[in-house]
Order: structure tokens, then C-alpha cells, then sequence
């Protein structure tokens, strides 16, 4: 447990959700310093999709959807707050007009995040966000990817860009960001523009599951694997929101039917307890395609999943 942990959510008991602004949590909206250990961030770029935009807006309604979290996750007793100085730093800057220009924006403000040794924890954004926040976190080391996601996002080019959505842990292996060894990517089913959508990671060793696969193996079996591919060196989650079955998750660019469910996501995050955690991202979050809120409300929750098992992680490397 931190000697100090000044940074608190709001006491529900004592503010109802509904009052103040929204933060992540409830937090404090804080500036970048050292008093922080893990760092809460928006990235609401969208610049690299080609279907539907609007995951711009995921970080707004993910605070906006975080007020119903608590303190203390209910199985693992992990109280995060307790453990590590946890704030919401606020949104990344962004030009809406220029791509390039805005990767350069996220990226400089990871920068500052990374030089103050706080481990950051962001909600985007659509699946590009990955590639300027590893630039950040894997510069001295690649790390390994846990990766939720129902497209593996390794194709060479798309509608001739060689920097999108879909390219993101392609040009991250090749510019040594990840350790391809190291990564897992868990849920693949969307139909494929062709056999070249999950060539690449075949190639250079990536475990690839599919929903067929996991299916097949069971959630206990597909934890092991997560467990063997990531092994002790530094890893990073990233999770699509899309990896849900599309019944939990309409709220986004790309939903896809017949994955897996939010128990199990929730399970397999979890086991990620005790692992060397540099980071997570939750991506694809589009509020206006779900006017129910649970796409948001499920990110939520994954959030603090998250959170959890790197306060962890935090706090066992002081």
C-alpha cells in the first residue's frame, strides 16, 4: 500500500455519481507531475479508421460511464487507489486535420507521461493510438502484446496507408516495439479482406486465437497461453472493445458477432496478475452507434480490470 495515495475518487457515499464533472473514476483531474504513478488518459483521435468514425468521442463517454465504479474490485480485493497515486490527466492534444500531425501530438505527450515514470492507462481513440504510445513505452525494450481484438490489425497497407487502424502492430513489430514472440492476440473472427490479414503475424510468431480456437480450447486453456506466450518480461494489453461479441459492444466502428463475452474478458485480464505491466490501451469505443450505454459502461469496467492489475504491477516494482 502507498504511504500517501493523496490522489482519491470522489466518495460516492458522500457525492452522489451523478454530481461534478466527469473524470475517470471520479478521480482528480490532474496535470502531468511525479506524484503520479499511473496516469488516466483520453486519446480521441479517429483519423485512422475507414468505416465508421467516432470513437473521438469514446473518452468522454467512458468517464462519463466510469462515475458507477467503486473502490475495491469485488474478487481479487485489489484496491487500486490505495496502492498507487492513480489521476485522470486529461485528453492528448489533437489537430482533427491532420493525421500525421496529431500521431506527433499523442506521442509528445506520452513522452512527458513516460519521463515521469507513471504508467499510462488510456482510452481512445481508434486502434492507430497503440503505435505513438508504445514509441514511448517499448524505446529501451519491445514488449509483449496482449492483445483482444477481433481483426489482428497487421496488415502492410490500407486504401494505401501504411499507418491506420489495421496496420498498427505491423509497423510496431517492424520498428522493434514488440516482441512478436511475446504477443497473443485473442478473439480473431471478422470476415478478411483475404489470407494477408493475419499472414504477417504467422510469419513472425505471433499466437494467433481464434474464436474457433478459443472455443475449442476453453477461457482456462487460452489464460494458460496468455500466461506462457507474455512469461516475465514487460507487457503491454490492448483491447479492442470490438473483441466483444458485438451483443456487448455495438457502440463501435467494426462490431463483430460471435466472439467472446465480458466474463471472460474480465477473467482474462485478471490473469495478468503478478506480470511486468507497462501499459494498456482500450480502443474503438463509438457511444453514438450504442444508445444504450453499454458499450461505454462495459470499457468502464475493463478499464478498472485493467487498472487493477497494474496498480499491482505499480506497486510491486516501488
Amino acid at each position: 500500500m502507498k504511504d500517501d495515495p493523496r490522489y482519491q475518487p470522489l466518495d460516492a457515499a458522500k457525492s452522489p455519481r451523478f454530481a461534478d464533472i466527469a473524470t475517470f473514476f471520479r478521480l482528480p483531474r490532474m496535470d502531468i507531475s511525479g506524484d503520479i504513478d499511473i496516469a488516466l488518459v483520453g486519446v480521441p483521435f479517429d483519423l485512422g479508421v475507414n468505416f465508421r468514425a467516432g470513437a473521438r468521442h469514446g473518452p468522454a463517454a467512458v468517464r462519463e460511464a466510469s462515475r458507477v465504479i467503486r473502490r475495491m474490485h469485488p474478487s481479487t480485493g485489489t484496491a487500486p487507489f490505495s496502492l498507487c497515486n492513480v489521476a485522470d490527466i486529461g485528453d492528448t492534444p489533437m489537430n482533427a486535420l491532420d493525421m500525421m500531425g496529431s500521431l506527433q501530438l499523442i506521442q509528445d505527450f506520452f513522452e512527458r507521461i513516460h519521463a515521469v515514470g507513471a504508467v499510462p492507462l488510456s482510452v481512445g481513440g481508434d486502434h492507430t493510438i497503440p503505435l505513438p504510445i508504445l514509441r514511448v513505452v517499448a524505446k529501451r525494450e519491445p514488449v509483449g502484446i496482449v492483445q483482444f481484438d477481433s481483426h489482428a490489425d497487421t496488415l502492410d497497407t490500407l486504401l494505401g496507408s501504411r499507418i491506420n487502424h489495421a496496420t498498427t502492430f505491423r509497423r510496431a513489430c517492424e520498428e522493434g516495439l514488440v516482441d512478436p514472440r511475446r504477443t497473443i492476440q485473442i478473439g480473431l473472427r471478422g470476415s478478411r479482406f483475404g489470407p494477408e490479414d493475419v499472414a504477417f503475424g504467422e510469419q513472425v510468431g505471433m499466437r494467433l486465437i481464434t474464436m474457433d480456437d478459443y472455443e475449442a480450447m476453453g477461457r482456462d486453456a487460452v489464460i494458460g497461453e496468455i500466461d506462457r506466450v507474455t512469461g516475465s518480461g514487460p507487457t503491454y494489453i490492448s483491447f479492442d472493445i470490438d473483441g466483444l461479441d458485438a451483443a456487448y459492444a455495438m457502440g463501435t466502428g467494426v462490431p463483430e458477432v460471435g466472439g467472446f463475452n465480458m466474463r471472460d474478458a474480465q477473467m482474462m485480464i485478471r490473469c495478468l496478475r503478478g506480470k511486468r505491466l507497462v501499459g494498456g490501451d482500450i480502443c474503438e469505443v463509438a457511444p453514438m452507434y450504442d444508445p444504450t450505454g453499454q458499450t461505454q459502461l462495459n470499457a468502464a469496467n475493463l478499464l478498472f480490470e485493467m487498472l487493477c492489475v497494474v496498480a499491482e504491477s505499480k506497486a510491486g516494482s516501488h
